[in-house]
């Protein structure tokens, strides 16, 4: 019975160990993508292939944490270089002005097991505004490969473009004005 309480309170030791501190995004497990509907009959995929994200909390379910993600305008990748150059331009990401991206976090609050609605303030094309995410926290698990704890988010969401004033000289129906975000991501606390 010792034995068991001993093994027990290990166990909790360690799951309060894993969300103390800064967890850095793994880029070979993440992805920040997106979806806007062209024309109104067809929904085109994108994702920025240059991003950090950190998160930092001291509680175990995440429940404190602060998000932040920096993403590399001019890494935009659609699979279609003209449409990249395009957006990479003046009429949208202008990256040459505006070489990031990035989100911060003000405040989490738990919807339910795991879930959470996370308030923050998005700044894309020399704007900043507050956007609302939601984020899957799906877990904490102990690397095999790299031996260390591995905690797994997903983030979605939804950003107008109009309150950016990005990409105006497009307006809806030609591309629609919501812009549909989905990230995914493995992030471990650096050695």
């Amino acid at each position: 019975m010792k034995r068991i309480a001993l093994l027990f309170a290990v166990a909790c030791i360690s799951a309060t160990s894993f969300a103390q501190g800064t967890w850095k995004a793994d880029p070979n497990h993440s992805k920040l993508t997106f979806t806007i509907t062209h024309l109104g009959i067809s929904d085109i995929f994108g994702l920025f292939k240059t991003f950090d994200a950190t998160i930092t909390s001291s509680k175990p379910d995440f429940s404190d944490a602060v998000f932040e993600v920096v993403a590399q305008t001019n890494s935009i990748n659609t699979e279609v270089d003209k449409r990249d150059a395009h957006l990479k331009s003046p009429d949208f990401f202008d990256v040459e002005k505006f070489p990031t991206m990035t989100y911060k976090s003000t405040s989490v609050s738990k919807i339910s097991e795991g879930k959470y609605k996370v308030e923050g303030n998005l700044t894309l094309h020399g704007t900043t505004k507050p956007v609302t995410l939601e984020v899957w926290y799906r877990g904490t698990i102990i690397n095999q490969m790299s031996k260390t704890p591995t905690a797994g988010f997903q983030v979605t969401g939804v950003v107008k473009r109009s309150d950016f004033d990005f990409g105006s000289k497009f307006p809806a129906p030609m591309l629609s004005d919501e812009v549909h975000i989905k990230a995914d991501g493995e992030f471990s606390q650096p050695k």
